[in-house]
């Protein structure tokens, strides 16, 4: 175990550092950001002194060099739009994100998992031909475009949800004031309704046809007919014979979702105006404000690492023939 740890470990790092070079080399692409410094009607020798002063006029290799020295002690730079640390402006808005993230997640598995036993056990039938049209529609709409019809429709028509806004749940918990977080539970699950469903249908899709497919391989094996063969309960076969050996797949597919769901909310959250990640990203690339995209990007990638380990070592937990 231990040498599978730093196996990774050493993964992990070479990842990070993948990651930041790429960021880095396509943020800089984007032109020079020394002008977000100063005025409009600023001379060149201004604009030159700006550029001297940020570091800008370095070359980029020596920039990245930089920055990637800095990075390792605390320092992600300062955000050209809010003047405060870039990791601190990340950190502010990523609670929420986290909110929005688990609540679609938790929404998609508690879907997903019995319609997609409920299709494996109808295989063929009407319900099973509903099911997995469901799920192609769901894997088919996009996100932002579903985001939109449902303000339309439930926000503005029939006025049932809101439209934008949020209430905090995560941040007053970590400040201790219990009182305040969970009375903001209701109202804070009431605003991320829409936005976690146009979140999570795809992965609500994807996981039904995962389920139904791997309940269909399991349903066949020669220990499913063994224990059905003995006068186990069709019940208890499905429950304690075959489930868990269909989790196999479905845990790996859940622990990388919420990674992919937490990098992929940019959209919905400018749909909806919701003050998370995503949201501040998009608005960071449009103001060129390099060292806040930056700092949001090596946040993401550190989260989808230690996912994936803690899913191997799950899985790994789950099934013993696999060999660390």
């Amino acid at each position: 175990m231990w040498i599978f740890l730093a196996r990774r470990l050493l993964q992990s790092i070479v990842v990070l550092i993948g990651v930041t070079l790429v960021s880095f080399v396509s943020l800089q692409m984007g032109g020079d950001p020394t002008y977000l410094f100063v005025s409009e009607n600023a001379s060149f020798e201004e604009i030159a002194r700006a550029r001297k002063a940020l570091g800008f006029d370095r070359p980029l290799h020596v920039q990245y060099l930089s920055y990637i020295w800095n990075a390792l002690q605390g320092d992600f730079g300062n955000s050209l739009s809010y003047r405060q640390p870039a990791m601190d402006v990340v950190l502010e808005s990523m609670p929420a994100t986290i909110e929005l993230t688990f609540f679609s997640l938790v929404l998609a598995i508690g879907l997903s998992i019995p319609l997609g036993i409920y299709a494996a056990l109808n295989r063929g039938k009407p319900v099973d031909g509903g099911i997995m049209t469901f799920a192609m529609l769901g894997q088919s709409i996009p996100n932002f475009w579903m985001g939109i019809m449902m303000i339309l429709f439930f926000g503005l028509y029939l006025r049932w949800f809101p439209i934008s806004g949020h209430v905090a749940f995560l941040e007053p918990l970590f400040e201790g004031d219990l009182a305040t977080a969970f009375s903001n539970l209701p109202h804070s699950i009431y605003y991320m309704i829409m936005p976690a469903i146009a979140v999570g249908t795809y992965t609500l899709a994807r996981n039904a046809r995962l389920i139904r497919s791997s309940m269909l391989e399991v349903l066949e094996q020669d220990f499913v007919r063994t224990a059905r063969s003995k006068g186990i309960s069709e019940r208890r076969v499905i429950m304690y014979h075959a489930m868990r050996n269909a989790w196999l797949p479905v845990v790996t597919m859940i622990g990388l979702e919420f990674g992919f769901l937490l990098g992929g909310v940019v959209v919905v959250e400018t749909v909806f105006s919701y003050p998370g990640i995503g949201r501040l990203v998009f608005n960071a690339i449009n103001q060129r404000d390099i060292p806040v995209v930056q700092a949001s990007v090596i946040l993401l990638a550190i989260i989808f690492i230690l996912l994936n380990l803690i899913v191997d070592i799950i899985y790994a937990r789950l099934d013993p023939r696999v060999k660390l």
